[in-house]
């Protein structure tokens, strides 16, 4: 463990005292402590303060969430660790960063597996979402729902990308993931793992030519600074999961569960409609800031990675796959 790491663990002891405490008393609040990597302003984090502040309602202010943002306990592998051993009682995790717990989580990582919005969500709604969502819990975390992370596309720093041919010869940042390396080198790229909160500062530097991500990352990262170019192939629709520790999801009863699931529904929601928000808004900004955005002929990048999908045959992701894609067959 980073010692930087470790000295973020040992301010918040105090606080991780408190973590877990469920009494009777009624001046008392049960409070979980949520950890994230995204900036205060960013849709993600407004829903989970939505989520908090619900909780609060629904248990007539029993029970609480108190958020630290912007990476203060860690990036999202880090997090993960802490609530696996019962320092951390909640966090927001990229799907892709499950895929080391749970393989079936890169399903959300292949390219354009989706046929549109509709589909995303009857997925994610449906026995293919709730399956994966439980799957952790082999691990010591338990999924509670998903948030909106929108479809993720290409931006560059000093040579646009039209095609995939484009990215021949540039190194594009991508999340560690081994099937979004996978996706990116298929393209012809060159995929270079980067830490999200070094990202700026590698893009700035050349240490990368790129990345890909969804339009209000690209906006509240400011990455927009450093990027000329942004093109909307939209290659992947990676949802965010709202995880919770087996350790404290076990100390709750059964009225505290049903507040918790009744709060993250009406969250999601929220959110929902607040990241459709962000996105047209975080392309306004970006566009009058100077960024070229543009429009991909999606068809070319699909055709690019149809070897992504031959690389699955016989393999269990192939029949999750075939499922997802009977989802959004029109009946």
């Amino acid at each position: 463990m980073k010692i930087k790491h470790l000295l973020k663990i040992l301010l918040l002891i105090p606080v991780i005292a408190l973590q877990g405490c469920d009494t009777d008393a009624e001046d008392e609040t049960y409070v979980i402590r949520l950890g994230h990597q995204l900036d205060i302003n960013h849709p993600v984090h407004k829903g989970l303060v939505f989520l908090k502040e619900e909780l609060e309602r629904r248990s007539n202010g029993s029970m609480s969430i108190v958020i630290y943002p912007s990476s203060q306990v860690g990036d999202e592998r880090e997090v993960l660790e802490l609530i696996q051993i019962g320092s951390m009682g909640m966090t927001k995790v990229s799907a892709s960063a499950l895929e080391s717990f749970v393989p079936e989580m890169k399903v959300f990582s292949l390219p354009y597996l989706f046929n549109n919005q509709e589909h995303y969500w009857n997925t994610l709604n449906g026995n293919v979402g709730k399956e994966l969502l439980s799957a952790g819990e082999p691990y010591r975390f338990k999924g509670l729902g998903y948030f909106d992370a929108g479809s993720r596309s290409f931006y560059t720093t000093k040579k646009q990308v039209v095609t995939p041919d484009d990215l021949q010869g540039q190194k594009i940042r991508v999340m560690n993931s081994q099937t979004a390396v996978s996706m990116v080198n298929t393209m012809g790229g060159a995929a270079t793992p980067v830490s999200w909160g070094e990202l700026y500062t590698s893009l700035q530097q050349g240490v990368v030519d790129g990345a890909e991500n969804n339009l209000p990352s690209f906006y509240y990262s400011k990455h927009y600074e450093v990027s000329q170019y942004l093109i909307l192939d939209e290659h992947t629709s990676i949802p965010d999961v709202i995880i919770i520790g087996t350790h404290v999801w076990e100390q709750l009863n059964t009225e505290q569960q049903k507040w918790l699931e009744e709060s993250m529904l009406a969250a999601t929601d929220f959110q929902r409609a607040l990241w459709a928000e962000s996105t047209r808004e975080s392309l306004e900004v970006v566009k009058k800031a100077g960024v070229e955005v543009i429009e991909a002929d999606k068809s070319v990048f699909q055709e690019s990675v149809l070897p992504v999908y031959e690389s699955l045959k016989g393999s269990d992701l192939e029949a999750l796959v075939k499922q997802i894609k009977s989802l959004g067959v029109e009946q």
